[in-house]
């Protein structure tokens, strides 16, 4: 007597229809959990994210040695986000990444599935896919949030090992014990999610077990133990010891680009809490309603009686109530990946990846579902110059003067996207300069290091390039391009077998010039006097030329054809010659190249079209589209900026 009623078990009485709904629920999941693991593997494609595309910047490194781990255990959260870090290093390899993030929604699951039953509330099963469901729309976004929903999991798991250690105790002061051994450990180990950790107990507590002292115990707890523990013995601040790896952290909202999918984590962190209040008041409305007598009605009428019919049909036909709720649960599954897409994003980080990787063909590919974004252009027009065609097909995409290097005042902090075009070049104290902003912004990347290693070894610093060999040495995908490199210095410190060092060697400026977005033509020029045959600064500065309409330049120089052996001149420089020609009126011969007949017709037909338009630009815009869209004809009649000569 005054002894509040608790469950004695969190399973239900063994039925024959209790067990084939397990089975079912277990199916669906087999099923469901392939498909998730195959979307996160095929379409996602977590390389992506572990390479980030500079947009991802709290992606985390991981080091193999010791001091990394110690310095992990001095606050609480530290050891989730070491293995979290640990653990997305695995999205190095799509598959392995995919297994990592299906395992952890599963695990999702389950928990909020055995905190159903230990509530006595077995029915609302597929309601546990909506955690899963929630991190397919995190990812479709391209956003890093692995380390968050590591301690959502942890608490979670926590939760259901105090329901099953004080499932079978009806004293208060042995489930109070278990609570606090459990808060402190978890508290070391996820830092914030100890919160939802406490809040979920205490809903437990109150809904279920009607033990409000208790409850209102648990609560007050989730002040007291994060600032006696985080504040008072770890030291740290007291916003870190209560928001540390929760999404309301400031080292989410603090910055812009990882408050993307932000609100969605939300929403993962409050879903638990909202279906034990919803369950847990449901539960009790019943049981009031139930426990009011009706009068029998000895005729039931047969609308009142169909849905009664229905329900009971469906729930004697397992194979009809296992395919219902599958392709219920895949028809929300995939309404959540296409409303929540976003494909302008994935096509960009392809794009990124292909160019870090020197993947010109694929990048090509890639580029064409959005040719529109400027990110996505600056790396097709590297990419056509490695294949040979930035010449030919440059202006078969979208272009503006900016996009070839990135240079107008709104690209300003994007150091990910130009270095490697300053590698390629041989600028480089830029590709240095900007890598280190990268440093800063981004971490300790792989990528960085290696290319900061890069650098310092064709500039001859050989123990500056020892300490980023040494730091990739520790990393877990690039110690062997480290040691390579490390012995390699060992054997022959000047490098000279090497021919990609000795390319960049001679091809690299050796002058300042950290003012590159004021001087663009003279630096090409500079690259150009220091080595005569560096064709990529000869192919960008006639790009540069014609994106700024400064033909009487790009005239000049075409007499250097010759130097790099062009068995033709490209198609874009012979349309900017024919416009300089019948614009000036002069005359213009390049040795060694005849004029094609065919881009004379070309320019006599535009030409003939703009006149009929009375020379309207606008009226005629759409007819000189559909037949000179690619041409460089186009691009100079109606881009709006550069200037005439």
């Amino acid at each position: 007597k005054g002894r509040a009623a608790v469950p004695q078990t969190c399973e239900p009485k063994t039925t024959k229809g209790y067990s084939n709904r397990r089975w079912t629920w277990i199916a669906q999941s087999f099923i469901f959990f392939i498909f998730f693991y195959l979307y996160f593997w095929l379409y996602v494609d977590l390389k992506l994210i572990y390479h980030g595309a500079g947009i991802i910047t709290n992606f985390p490194v991981f080091y193999k040695d010791m001091s990394f781990f110690l310095k992990f255990l001095s606050y609480p959260g530290g050891p989730v986000e070491y293995l979290s870090a640990f653990l997305s290093q695995l999205f190095y390899y799509s598959w392995a990444g995919a297994i990592v993030v299906t395992i952890q929604a599963w695990l999702m699951c389950l928990c909020l599935d055995y905190m159903l039953k230990a509530a006595n509330l077995p029915k609302g099963r597929l309601i546990c896919f909506v955690l899963p469901i929630l991190l397919l729309a995190v990812y479709t976004q391209y956003t890093y949030h692995f380390v968050t929903t590591m301690a959502f999991l942890t608490a979670l798991l926590a939760v259901c090992l105090y329901l099953k250690t004080t499932m079978s105790r009806n004293k208060a002061s042995a489930c109070l014990i278990a609570y606090l051994l459990l808060s402190v450990i978890l508290y070391y180990i996820a830092g914030g999610a100890f919160l939802l950790f406490a809040v979920l107990c205490t809903i437990y507590e109150l809904m279920f077990r009607s033990r409000w002292k208790i409850s209102l115990i648990y609560l007050l707890s989730a002040a007291v133990i994060p600032y006696m523990l985080g504040v008072m013995v770890f030291g740290v601040s007291i916003i870190d010891a209560f928001s540390n790896l929760l999404p309301f952290s400031w080292k989410i909202l603090n910055y812009e680009v990882r408050k993307r999918g932000v609100r969605i984590i939300y929403a993962i962190y409050l879903l638990s809490p909202l279906i034990l209040v919803v369950y847990g008041l449901g539960q009790r409305l019943w049981k009031r309603f139930s426990a009011v007598k009706k009068p029998a009605r000895k005729h039931r009428s047969k609308i009142t009686s169909l849905p009664f019919k229905i329900s009971s049909w469906y729930r004697r036909s397992p194979k009809l109530e296992f395919f219902a709720g599958l392709l219920l649960l895949l028809l929300i599954a995939g309404s959540t990946v296409f409303f929540s897409r976003n494909d302008t994003i994935r096509t960009r980080f392809k794009v990124d990846y292909y160019s870090f990787h020197k993947k010109w063909p694929e990048l090509l590919t890639a580029a064409q579902h959005h040719p529109d974004n400027p990110f996505i252009i600056h790396a097709v027009n590297r990419a056509l110059y490695h294949v040979g065609r930035l010449g030919y097909d440059m202006f078969s995409w979208p272009q503006e003067p900016d996009y070839l290097f990135l240079s107008s005042e709104k690209y300003k902090w994007m150091y990910w996207q130009i270095f490697d075009v300053f590698l390629d070049l041989g600028v480089l104290n830029l590709a240095e300069n900007d890598l280190t902003e990268c440093l800063e912004g981004i971490g300790e990347r792989p990528m960085i290091l290696q290319r900061l290693a890069l650098i310092n070894m064709v500039k001859g610093n050989s123990n500056s390039a020892k300490i980023y060999l040494g730091a990739l040495g520790k990393t877990l995908f690039d110690t062997g391009w480290a040691k390579h490199y490390l012995e390699l210095l060992k054997t022959d410190p000047n490098l000279s077998t090497d021919k990609y060092i000795q390319h960049l060697r001679s091809v690299c400026l050796d002058k300042d010039c950290l003012t590159y977005s004021l001087y663009k033509e003279r630096t090409l020029s500079w690259l150009l006097e220091r080595n005569s045959q560096n064709r990529m600064a000869f192919e960008y500065l006639m790009a540069y030329y014609m994106l700024n309409k400064q033909l009487g330049k790009l005239t000049q120089h075409l007499e250097h054809l010759q130097d790099f052996d062009y068995r033709e001149m490209p198609t874009h420089y012979e349309e900017a010659a024919l416009i300089y020609i019948y614009g000036t009126g002069k005359s213009l011969q390049i040795p060694g190249y005849l004029p094609s007949p065919q881009k004379r017709r070309q320019i006599e037909e535009f030409t003939r079209i703009l006149n009929s338009y009375g020379r309207n630009k606008q009226a005629a815009a759409k007819e000189l589209s559909k037949k000179f869209r690619n041409t460089y004809f186009y691009y100079y009649m109606y881009a709006s900026v550069g200037s005439n000569e």
